[in-house]
């Protein structure tokens, strides 16, 4: 839901809120600009009598005296039946240049204004309309912002993402201030403009009828006037030709009178009330009028909109494509079966559309919706079913990440009973061990369990099958589940190079890079460039591989990225590895169908904090990725991990060239197989003092590898940080120990 409240205001109304955004920006110059050529005296070194009785020395027929917000003085009078304005010295009142209007901020400002419509209810309402979307969109961005960091603690954090989604965050962490300052503020005078709120300048001093006459008192003289600071003028407007039954009109920033030309007496005098007070505030923070370095900051933050907009489209566009459609999904009001689901990619949604499909078909009214979104209104008279995967080493997956924290708040239970339906490999230690939390949090609630916990192994079509065997007695009816994968559309890429290892260690592994077939350009860049192109990935992101007789991808990590012009991965041959097998049997010019998919939870930190590396075997590939990308130099320590030096030493080459490079700053290795006979542990716990200064200076830890592995570095890890009084889980909680574990 916050999601949406975010994405849906910014897609529909984001051409609105550039062109608002650009044609302030443009106008942002014009403040900073204008007090870039205003040399104001300090408060007290002149009063508006003095500058008055200058000002008519130099122009007798004066007719007023304006300072603008900028701090301009200028002057209108007539000379020889001519009207004329004219920018003045606030010390001296010489003429400087001659004062007209700019038509940029004309032109512009109406533009920002009202769309070049003018003052007509139409274009104010565009921008009112405008700034009200920028003001939502700001508001539940800084929401998201603050559940995606963690907490507000968390806020200005190190980031995790894909390139697009990083820089979108980065960007509205600077930005967003500017922007919801600039919305509110559009906002409040909007309302102004259409009579919601009031200006505060309705009331007006009453108009003098009765002056004393007889000759005018020198300007100079005029105590009222020389109790005024020149900063604090905002017009003084003279009777006309001298007309001693026409009264000076005076406008400060403490409110507007009236004084007696001949006297110099104050007739009338209404002092600015708090609404004036306050617009004149929200009409300086929204143009700078006055407040110049503000202004530039507002303008910048202005400037970065359009990419916020154009990367919250295509984020927004991203996730509409990869969310499953679950159709014909019934109203939870109507419902009498809840399905929810818990997914990190999308395979688990597949799996809960075609048990939905099965349940409508069978005369019930289901309603499918993410396991975040549980709340009090999804139980009641109804049966609810939890699909849900486990995410790495055991964790809740994306959709699912609030359902534990949610449960226990819940005094309602679905009276039908709930069962849930595990989804994970076994070849992790952790199989399925987010279900298993579920169901253990449900007994604990004493929700009603209708059929207990069942496990599907690797998206197993006919476990899933008979799954819906099982429980069909338990429904009254049949529950036949027919569930067909959809893979990603893949493309074609060409094995350009192939380096083998560990064969005479029984480890046979090898390095495979990859490019785009010159021959195949399928998409809309590759037909207008002419030539075939990669997809858009980074390192650490993910290909995946359907092998030859299987309709299950792979999944192997990426150690390059597309700007390096090729695809990188290294694997592992296993004896019965059906992927495996296939890949090792590839030789150069052969080609295979993939598809790359991101994963943003497996990232470095923006920023120059030390980086701890930790990879054995093959799954020193993507920390390969991240090294050959460390172009700022930014202090690396990779620890490798191998049977022997001869035999399995994986970019042993390139490796020698980035320490020679600086792209990687120390290189630790630890071989089982040779005289050292040394383990990953003992390396890190042999490095205790040189590790906690790097974690005391901010360093992110990133360990790739079996789950056996990485429980032992783990192990160590904590080892080392006890004297800190840090650990291992201390860093994952705070984003700064990740794990990549097959």
């Amino acid at each position: 839901m916050q999601r949406s409240f975010h994405g849906v205001p910014g897609v529909a109304t984001s051409l609105l809120v550039v062109a608002l955004a650009v044609s302030g920006a443009l106008l942002a110059v014009i403040p900073a600009r204008e007090r870039a050529e205003v040399s104001l005296p300090p408060r007290g070194a002149v009063n508006v009598a003095d500058l008055a009785a200058a000002v008519v020395a130099h122009y007798p027929e004066t007719e007023q005296i304006t300072r603008r917000p900028s701090g301009k003085i200028v002057v209108d009078y007539t000379l020889d039946g001519e009207p004329l304005s004219t920018e003045i010295d606030p010390r001296t009142a010489a003429p400087l240049r001659r004062y007209e209007p700019s038509q940029y901020s004309t032109r512009f400002g109406d533009i920002h204004r009202a769309f070049g419509l003018g003052d007509s209810a139409l274009g104010h309402g565009l921008a009112g309309l405008g700034a009200l979307a920028l003001a939502m969109v700001s508001l539940s961005g800084l929401r998201l912002l603050i559940t995606r960091m963690g907490g507000l603690r968390m806020l200005m954090g190190p980031v995790r993402g894909t390139a697009l989604q990083r820089l979108h965050v980065q960007l509205s962490r600077v930005a967003l201030p500017a922007l919801l300052l600039l919305a509110l503020s559009g906002l409040y005078m909007s309302a102004v403009f259409f009579g919601v709120l009031p200006t505060g300048s309705e009331r007006q001093p009453d108009y003098p009828t009765a002056l004393s006459g007889g000759a005018l008192m020198p300007i100079g003289d005029i105590t009222a006037l020389r109790t005024v600071d020149l900063r604090d003028l905002q017009k003084l407007v003279f009777p006309y030709e001298g007309d001693p039954f026409e009264p000076y009109e005076l406008r400060t920033a403490e409110g507007a009178g009236f004084l007696d030309p001949a006297s110099g007496e104050v007739l009338e005098w209404l002092p600015r009330s708090a609404g004036a007070r306050a617009y004149a505030l929200v009409l300086a923070l929204h143009t700078g009028q006055g407040l110049w370095w503000l202004t530039l900051l507002t303008g910048a933050a202005a400037l970065g909109l359009p990419f916020l907009a154009f990367s919250g489209v295509v984020l927004w566009w991203r996730r509409r494509k990869a969310k499953p459609r679950i159709r014909r999904n019934v109203a939870l009001g109507d419902a009498d079966t809840v399905i929810l689901v818990g997914s990190e990619g999308n395979a688990t949604w597949g799996f809960a559309y075609t048990l939905q499909n099965a349940l409508t078909a069978a005369g019930h009214f289901v309603h499918v919706a993410e396991m975040n979104q549980l709340t009090g209104a999804y139980c009641g008279n109804r049966r609810m079913f939890i699909l849900t995967a486990t995410y790495g080493d055991g964790t809740a997956p994306a959709t699912a990440r609030k359902f534990l924290e949610i449960l226990p708040k819940l005094r309602a239970a679905p009276k039908k009973g709930v069962t849930v339906l595990g989804f994970g490999d076994r070849d992790f230690g952790h199989f399925c061990y987010f279900a298993v939390e579920v169901e253990a949090a449900l007994i604990a609630k004493g929700w009603p369990i209708f059929s207990r916990l069942e496990t599907i192994n690797r998206e197993s079509s006919q476990e899933f099958a008979r799954w819906g065997d099982a429980i069909a007695p338990l429904l009254g009816h049949d529950l036949r589940l027919v569930h067909i994968a959809e893979t990603p559309r893949r493309q074609p890429f060409e094995l350009l190079t192939r380096h083998d290892y560990g064969a005479e260690v029984g480890a046979p592994s090898a390095i495979l890079r990859f490019g785009a077939p010159p021959d195949v350009r399928q998409g809309f860049w590759q037909r207008l460039l002419g030539r075939a192109t990669l997809p858009y990935f980074e390192a650490g992101d993910l290909i995946g591989i359907v092998p030859p007789g299987s309709n299950m991808p792979r999944y192997y990590s990426i150690g390059s990225a597309s700007a390096d012009g090729f695809l990188e991965f290294s694997v592992r041959e296993h004896e019965h590895g059906l992927c495996s097998r296939y890949l090792h049997g590839l030789k150069p010019s052969d080609r295979i169908s993939a598809f790359v998919r991101p994963n943003p939870e497996f990232r470095l930190d923006s920023g120059r904090n030390p980086v701890i590396l930790v990879g054995a075997g093959c799954g020193v590939g993507p920390l390969a990725g991240f090294i050959r990308a460390n172009k700022s130099r930014r202090p690396m320590r990779l620890y490798f991990g191998a049977r022997d030096p001869d035999s399995d030493f994986l970019y042993r080459a390139e490796m020698m060239g980035w320490l020679a490079e600086g792209k990687l700053s120390a290189l630790v290795t630890a071989f089982s197989r040779s005289t050292e006979k040394a383990y990953l542990q003992d390396k890190i716990e042999a490095d205790g003092e040189p590790l906690r200064a790097m974690v005391q200076a901010g360093a992110q830890v990133m360990v790739v590898g079996s789950r056996e592995m990485a429980r032992d570095v783990m192990a160590a890890f904590d080892r080392v940080l006890a004297p800190s009084g840090q650990s291992a889980k201390s860093l994952k909680s705070a984003g700064r120990y990740v794990e990549d574990i097959y």
